[in-house]
């Protein structure tokens, strides 16, 4: 069982008039709610810069028709078949795909592999979202 610390913060009215505006606009039931998942962020962000293990999903949207793309694509992810854990492919229509990579592992690892397949021609978006295991976090 965690135990909860109540620490009082001083901020400027400003401030905290903005910080409240944004509680309302995201939805948090309250003040501590916002400062944690702030805090979570930071913390997993963290997590990233300092190469510890994490997990993450990557985006690609590209044109299955782009010659060689597809074999491109396939032999960068068996390169990272260790950092790899789940893949699912989407005919989003005639000539464009979705794939969706979840990965796991040293975040230098992830992101060297989402540059390699961001970056070969013909992928027209690719997307990155960093997260943490949970491990370190409470």
């Amino acid at each position: 069982m965690t135990t909860l610390i109540r620490f009082g913060v001083s901020l400027e009215k400003a401030l905290l008039d903005k910080f409240d505006a944004l509680i309302h606009e995201k939805q948090y039931t309250n003040r501590s709610e916002a400062i944690r998942d702030l805090l979570r962020e930071n913390l997993v962000k963290k997590e990233w810069e300092s190469n510890k293990e994490v997990t993450g999903a990557i985006t690609l949207a590209y044109d299955h028709h782009k010659r060689e793309l597809v074999n491109h694509l396939m032999n960068v992810q068996h390169d990272y078949h260790d950092t790899i854990i789940s893949t699912q492919h989407i005919h989003l229509d005639h000539h464009n795909c979705l794939e969706v990579l979840v990965v796991k592992g040293k975040s230098q690892n992830a992101e060297t592999l989402f540059h390699k397949l961001k970056s070969a021609k013909g992928v027209k978006h690719a997307g990155f979202t960093i997260t943490t295991t949970g491990k370190n976090l409470h």
